[in-house]
């Protein structure tokens, strides 16, 4: 297919199809914006992790394992650190200790997060075009059986125990997509918007919550597919079938289909919900059956691959009427 693509992303599930697009698309045509919601200051660092797992995933240097930070990790810093009674409970990999430094520094400099994230891309060997979803600071909030909680205390301290009422987003009314983010939805050759399998809650819906996203997504004549996050009833990683439950929302593809409508036009799901196709399709959204389950980078690609070619087909049904509110 030509044209660019624009891909949202949070970290684990998002990066590994971010990497699939990477390798087949080129570098010019592929626009990464990730998630911030997640950021925070720790030790005096701005931590911004989503992003890093991106940059790790894309620069063949991400934790298989653990599914973040950096392979071959040690962790000599927090163990002193540790010893020292300082905190611990977000751990920072002697490795990656280094790119949280290196940001931190060149923030206190006065760049961006746009330009701190190229930067430190680049010195990676990563020559594909990753921004933050926006310079300014937009923090996911959670409201909680457990009290007000930002997302690093929820997901890491609490490890997503507490029953989740309430989701915010500080901070999105006043801030403005990153400029790569302006420039990739104002792009006249824009294909598709892709919604890689992340949290929709925690990773895309902080995306969403900037007025300039939600303008600009209802508008746009490219297709917006969205690749399901939950197989089978179940997250591949993470929180987000408790987080639908909590919510009340189905823990399946209708779910998601729901909590994304009306700015979907297409959503790839796994072989284990084909049973749902009939009723995706009697909502009007067209849907891609296929594996969604990425266990290696021939399953990225593959998936990658198959999702680009799952977008002319979109394109060429009826506009949906979201187009028509523009």
């Amino acid at each position: 297919m030509t044209g660019h693509i624009l891909a949202l992303c949070g970290g684990v599930g998002g990066a590994k199809l971010a990497f699939g697009l990477a390798q087949v698309l080129p570098a010019e045509d592929l626009t990464i914006i990730v998630n911030t919601g997640d950021d925070f200051e720790h030790l005096g660092l701005h931590i911004s992790p989503d992003i890093d797992t991106v940059a790790y995933t894309l620069a063949g240097l991400a934790d298989r394992e653990r599914g973040w930070g950096v392979s071959g990790e040690t962790w000599n810093f927090m163990d002193s650190l540790r010893r020292l009674g300082g905190e611990d409970w977000f751990r920072l990999g002697d490795r990656d200790l280094a790119m949280h430094v290196e940001r931190t520094l060149r923030l206190r400099a006065g760049k961006t997060l746009s330009e701190a994230t190229s930067e430190l891309c680049a010195a990676l060997g990563v020559r594909r075009l990753i921004a933050p979803m926006s310079n300014e600071s937009v923090r996911t909030i959670l409201l909680t059986d457990a009290g007000e909680l930002t997302f690093q205390q929820y997901f890491v301290a609490q490890q997503c125990r507490p029953v989740v009422r309430e989701i915010w987003f500080r901070g999105c009314e006043d801030a403005t997509p990153s400029p790569a983010f302006l420039n990739a939805m104002d792009r006249s050759d824009l294909a598709a918007v892709v919604i890689c399998p992340s949290n929709p809650f925690l990773s895309i819906d902080p995306i969403m919550s900037m007025p300039e996203v939600k303008a600009a997504i209802s508008r746009t004549k490219a297709p917006v597919v969205a690749v399901s996050p939950i197989v089978g009833g179940a997250a591949i990683k993470g929180p987000t079938s408790k987080l639908m439950a909590e919510f009340g929302a189905r823990a399946d593809v209708i779910g998601v289909a729901d909590h994304y409508a009306p700015m979907l036009d297409g959503l790839v799901i796994d072989y284990e919900d084909r049973r749902f196709e009939g009723s995706l399709a009697a909502s009007g959204l067209r849907s891609l059956v296929t594996g969604t389950v990425m266990r290696s980078d021939a399953d990225r690609v593959r998936l990658a691959r198959e999702t680009l070619a799952f977008v002319p087909r979109i394109s060429e049904s009826a506009p949906r009427v979201r187009h028509e509110e523009g």
